[in-house]
């Protein structure tokens, strides 16, 4: 969430920004500095009443221990009246609260100076890209045709189960998953990360305070009877550890890392693009958090980028690095990266990660701070990256390398997964 105060310091650059995230309730800034004018007019109205009426309070026994009844009797007369007065005006300044923090949960948050501009996933930069882009054999095909050769997940029986979207993996196919996400794993802990293992259901005040809600509230499941959401990422389990606590400077970063299934309900998904393992409602990730000093989370955000680099890069395959412009970017980001794979067997890039900077946005809405010795506390800067989602990485580690014989896979994962291939 914005901060009024900046938002009123630059409101210029905010619209600026904000248009550049296409964002078209521009209207809403305006509205925000005028709810927060009334806000502070109540204030001052409210506390000059309240001071008034507690001066004249004191005022009362004095006149009283003089002798001075009536006078007495007139300052506890106007005394009340000043007190009626405080209610309404408490009233209006509670509703004129709540209006502007409503308009506040409205704006997204602010694009980084470093975000280009554009409106749809064609106008991201390539940063960099690394990998050679594999020749398959004749005979190769999708995924989703070596998932049934091989007999590695059963899309149908899934579908029996709960519906499209949730496989069942079996055999080879679920110590695959296994294997990669104790690599993963232990590639976050060899870098400094805390294994974390949190709840798969939060509650409203976490999905708000990392900003799925209100925003992505129709991509989530909704346990209505108690008011929890499955989590789309444990990106929101994580940083919500830290709601409501001030750290001090010496803590920081803190960098944790978690295995999770996630839930999207992914409304309105069709087509070529949805099948096999390209889009599911329930998947497996491995996510990264750190929570960091104000002043080092865009040095941060490239150690990230360059750490989900390295990982896929051990995984020999081919990859890109997109930069997002404004238009593409998430409700609460400030900075993301993008890392695609390419499907050989599909011909196309696939998404298996984003790493992005929020700066204060979640923190604002979480009151997650620091203080540095005596100084007043601060916001923290909040950063995550996906290390990584398993399903198209499973999708193009099977396409990517398949023979006439077999599937072969990369040699960090022999130990893991206790073989050199899948035949």
């Amino acid at each position: 969430m914005l901060q009024v105060q900046f938002i009123r310091q630059h409101k210029e650059e905010v619209l600026e920004r904000l248009a550049l995230k296409q964002f078209k309730e521009l209207h809403l800034v305006d509205e925000i500095i005028a709810l927060d004018d009334s806000r502070k007019k109540l204030t001052v109205e409210y506390d000059e009443t309240k001071a008034q009426a507690n001066a004249l309070s004191k005022e009362i026994g004095k006149l009283m221990a003089q002798g001075q009844k009536e006078e007495a009797e007139n300052r506890k007369s106007t005394v009340s009246s000043l007190n009626a007065r405080l209610q309404p005006i408490d009233e209006q300044l509670k509703a004129t609260e709540k209006a502007l923090h409503d308009a506040l949960i409205l704006l997204p948050n602010l694009p980084s100076k470093l975000v280009p501009a554009g409106r749809t996933p064609e106008d991201n930069e390539v940063v960099r890209s690394g990998g050679d882009l594999p020749t398959l054999y004749e005979g190769a095909v999708p995924h989703w045709d070596l998932t049934k050769k091989y007999d590695l997940i059963d899309f149908e029986l899934g579908n029996k189960l709960t519906g499209s979207g949730f496989p069942v993996y079996k055999n080879k196919g679920a110590r695959l998953q296994r294997a990669l996400v104790s690599y993963f794993l232990d590639f976050n802990i060899d870098a400094g990360y805390t294994e974390m293992n949190v709840p798969h259901l939060v509650n409203e005040d976490s999905a708000y305070g990392t900003g799925q809600l209100p925003d992505k509230e129709g991509q989530m499941y909704h346990v209505t009877e108690d008011k929890f959401y499955l989590i789309p990422t444990s990106e929101v389990p994580l940083t919500n550890l830290y709601r409501d606590e001030i750290l001090k400077d010496t803590d920081l970063p803190i960098k944790m890392t978690a295995y999770t299934p996630c839930f999207r309900r992914e409304a309105g998904s069709y087509g070529k693009d949805v099948r096999g393992l390209n889009r599911l409602h329930q998947f497996e990730k491995v996510e990264l958090v750190q929570l960091v000093h104000p002043n080092k989370s865009y040095e941060v955000l490239d150690e990230m980028v360059a750490h989900v680099e390295k990982l896929v890069q051990s995984l020999e395959l081919p990859y890109r690095i997109l930069r997002l412009c404004g238009g593409d970017m998430s409700f609460a980001s400030a900075l993301t990266y993008d890392f695609e794979i390419y499907s050989a067997a599909q011909e196309k890039w696939l998404e298996v990660s984003s790493v992005s900077n929020f700066e204060s946005f979640q923190t604002n809405r979480l009151k997650a701070r620091f203080k540095e010795g005596q100084e007043k506390a601060q916001l923290l800067h909040s950063l995550n990256g996906s290390s990584l989602a398993l399903p198209r990485i499973v999708a193009c580690l099977l396409e990517n390398n398949q023979t006439a014989t077999g599937i072969k896979l990369p040699a960090v994962l022999h130990t893991y997964f206790g073989a050199e291939e899948i035949a």
